[in-house]
């Protein structure tokens, strides 16, 4: 060994001297035991941690039941169309509905296979092993996602219920329908690149591309089945009053120009003299003297060869493209107050790439409160993975004390996390609620997850206003929630970012 390797390997009397020091200190016998027998987070759970963060939210809103992404990337869809069925639930009074999440998985492995695809003509002068060409080549069309890909989606295929287009094996379980597909288009990428070098034209080689998607389509189909182009929708308004006869009529359709609501929930056509002031609802009293019968007397939405697009259109009360992506980056090399976009970031090839505006934390933070005190919920991106109880569903520091198990401070700030890849986002999720203390100010904020209901506390996290601040890191926030600076900056020239510099790593 020449002395220069000697110098450089770990010395036997230093590692005498760290098996001395860790045998004289009681706190590292006593860890080991709780570590090697329950593993690191059930050691590092810190009891008191855990009941200063009561389930208990001062702003908190009514969502459905909890979704599950089961073994899949598809956080972020899931999170998206959690975002969008509250808006739908409460728009038509339903009790709970949940979007197919399958249906909009079969069109982003389409148009992924096919950006992927024009990505590789784009850079058909890229050596294989250039940084551009290996963060397009990474994962062609992996799960993951942000929300911008999401509305992409939406603007392009529509929406459906699950009922339309369930749940499948390889979309509960993707890994295997994802790795074969990705494997067939990077043949796809060399056949490409080798037409090419051997002097085949443009026209020839989209020709060529245009041949290829017909495989995906077929692997997706299998995976999938065949995604539908028409489907019936059936629904029942919820009954809120049902034991409140002769108390004052919710009607909940729409109103005329007048104010006055066209139909009941009772199921008969009702004139109630407008929302706010009705006494009493005639139909009540009609419906009282019925017999009583098992028969549902709700009225129905019913749908007949409804198409994806006319749907969305229909019944999401909100627009896609009315929402930002804000977000939280602490870094010298993205100045506050600044657009950026992302290159080589779009699955959908014509929606183009995606783009975040970069803001401080106390803009980040209000325009989450402003949207939630409004009711309306709010789709995030952090990293899951960082002092987080998955089981237990909690996201705080004081919670998991893995600093006092290691006898170690953790303290790398949000800056560090992005810049040396330690807390990328990979995860997104739902806010649904937040604790407002006696200043006003968030202490601890409601989280909506889709990792089924065995998770958390019935589905839902809580996370501390400090781990908010430390590990999310994007927002999707309703332009009318930015103040009037924030939204001044969507209309400035953006600037460009190479896609594998931070902020660009997608969930799994």
């Amino acid at each position: 060994m020449t002395a220069n390797a000697s110098a450089r390997a770990i010395k036997p009397e230093l590692l005498r001297t760290y098996t001395e020091d860790f045998n004289k200190d009681r706190a590292n016998l006593i860890a080991a035991d709780a570590a090697v027998s329950a593993g690191v987070l059930k050691a590092a759970t810190d009891y008191r941690g855990v009941r200063a963060l009561p389930r208990d939210f001062s702003i908190e809103l009514k969502q459905g039941s909890i979704t599950n992404q089961e073994r899949s990337g598809r956080c972020w869809m899931f999170a998206s169309l959690n975002t969008l069925r509250y808006e739908l639930m409460h728009r038509w009074n339903l009790e709970d509905f949940e979007f197919s999440e399958t249906y909009l998985f079969f069109w982003d492995a389409m148009e992924k296979s096919n950006t992927y695809l024009e990505n590789v003509l784009r850079t058909l002068d890229e050596a294989t092993d250039s940084r551009l060409f290996e963060a397009i080549n990474e994962s062609p069309a992996d799960d993951g996602g942000w929300w911008q890909m999401f509305a992409a989606l939406v603007n392009k295929y529509g929406l459906v219920p699950k009922s339309a287009y369930p749940e499948s094996e390889n979309s509960r379980n993707s890994d295997d329908f994802k790795q074969y597909l990705n494997s067939k288009l990077r043949e796809f990428a060399a056949e490409l690149r080798r037409r090419s070098a051997a002097g085949a034209s443009e026209d020839e080689l989209r020709a060529l591309k245009d041949e290829y998607m017909g495989t995906v389509y077929r692997i997706c189909a299998v995976a999938l089945g065949e995604p539908p182009e028409k489907f019936d929708f059936f629904a029942r308004p919820k009954d809120d009053d049902e034991d409140k006869k002769g108390e004052a009529c919710k009607c909940k359709a729409e109103a005329d120009a007048d104010g006055k609501a066209e139909s009941c929930k009772c199921g008969e056509s009702c004139k109630c003299e407008g929302k706010s002031d009705a006494k009493a609802c005639k139909c009540d009293k009609d419906k009282s003297d019925k017999p009583k019968t098992g028969k549902d007397e709700r009225p129905q939405i019913r749908e007949i060869g409804i198409t994806p697009l006319e749907f969305y259109k229909k019944y999401v009360p909100v627009d896609v493209n009315d929402f930002v992506t804000l977000a939280n980056a602490p870094l010298k090399n993205r100045p506050f107050n600044r657009r950026y976009r992302i290159r080589f970031s779009a699955n959908v090839v014509e929606a183009g790439d995606m783009e975040f505006v970069n803001v401080p934390l106390d803009v980040f933070k209000k325009a989450a409160l402003d949207q939630l005190t409004a009711g309306h919920p709010i789709w995030f991106a952090c990293d899951c993975t960082q002092f987080a109880l998955r089981k237990d569903g909690f996201f705080d520091q004081s919670v998991v004390r893995v600093d006092q198990l290691f006898g170690t401070e953790f303290t790398g700030d949000k800056a560090h996390g992005l810049e040396y890849g330690d807390s990328p986002s990979n995860h997104a999720m739902t806010f649904t609620g937040v604790n407002l203390g006696e200043d006003g100010k968030p202490n601890r904020w409601k989280v909506e997850n889709s990792w089924g209901k065995d998770a958390g506390k019935d589905g839902y996290y809580v996370m501390s206003d400090a781990w908010f601040d430390r590990y999310v890191t994007e927002l999707i926030i309703r332009k009318e929630y930015l103040d009037d600076a924030t939204r001044a900056l969507l209309t400035t020239e953006p600037v460009e970012l190479d896609p594998w510099q931070p902020l660009t790593r997608r969930c799994r």
